[in-house]
């Protein structure tokens, strides 16, 4: 479970129902193309928030189906809907994921408590793992080295997807829980984040610049920083200029110029300008190969 894994875009069409030729092109170039250890399924980057349940359950079967056993499967099943959740855990799990995790829950403000009984309450419904889903600017949710500790005490919580940037708590997470798996969440922070010894990164320009990814992450194991440095610095200018297009749309774009049927992105969010995806195929003709 340790390594480069893709954060899964999803194909869209323009009504906004799954584009399933669109997802098994996405599935096979992250596999055949980045060659990244694993794909996280029905995280931010596949727009999980804005689907059914349906469509999540049927994401997560068109995903296995064309993925197989080839690479690593992690399954995002957190929601506000705590029934919701463990509904997808258990369907996921049934699938044959090699793992689940949950975003950490939002919107209202819950208690440290509360969000331990709610980690509890999906993983305990099935016989798989955990690993949580922490990005406190999106959902609020800031939770100190002893709060992970005590989710940790849970043995089937197995790690923490760390989208932050505080590198203190990712180093005293690392000192204190040496066999928890922690990956990086932030793309444009992983030299940082590797050369803290994390065990991975799951990332959405992942999708595109995977093949990068990998090489900042080994070289930085290799004690390579200096090249390691290089590369994040060109993967930061594509970051820059991806985030300054809009995220999503800007790399399903990219995918199209590579062959991959990526579709659109469901409402409300917006569709690129005509100048807007000239702007996607400039950068994708400046730093991706076919």
């Amino acid at each position: 479970m340790k390594g480069i894994f893709t954060a899964l875009m999803c194909a869209f069409d323009e009504q906004g129902n799954i584009h399933e030729k669109g997802l098994r092109q996405l599935v096979r170039h992250n596999i055949d193309v980045s060659k990244v250890d694993g794909l996280y399924v029905n995280g931010s980057t596949g727009e999980n928030f804005l689907i059914s349940t349906e469509d999540k359950k049927r994401i997560f079967e068109i995903v296995k189906d064309e993925a197989g056993d080839q690479v690593k499967l992690i399954a995002q099943v957190g929601a506000l809907n705590i029934d919701e959740a463990v509904e997808l855990a258990k369907y996921a799990t049934d699938l044959g994921y090699d793992s689940l995790s949950a975003v950490t829950p939002f919107y209202y403000k819950f208690d440290f408590e509360e969000v331990k009984d709610y980690y509890n309450t999906i993983i305990n419904s099935v016989d798989n793992t955990m690993i949580i889903y922490s990005i406190p600017a999106l959902t609020g949710v800031n939770m100190s080295l002893e709060q992970f500790g005590e989710l940790f005490e849970n043995e089937k919580i197995i790690g923490v997807k760390f989208t932050a940037p505080d590198f203190y708590l990712l180093e005293r997470l690392r000192h204190a829980y040496p066999e928890k798996l922690i990956y990086s969440g932030f793309d444009e922070m992983l030299l940082s984040a590797a050369v803290l010894n994390v065990d991975g990164a799951i990332g959405s320009t992942f999708n595109v610049n995977g093949a990068r990814a990998r090489s900042i992450f080994e070289l930085a194991q290799e004690g390579k920083i200096e090249e390691a440095r290089e590369i994040q610095k060109v993967t930061n200018d594509l970051i820059s200029g991806i985030l300054a297009n809009g995220l999503y749309q800007t790399i399903k774009e990219m995918l199209k110029t590579q062959g991959v049927e990526a579709g659109v992105c469901r409402k409300p969010m917006k569709q690129l300008s005509a100048d807007n995806v000239k702007v996607a195929q400039d950068l994708a003709a400046t730093f991706l190969t076919k």
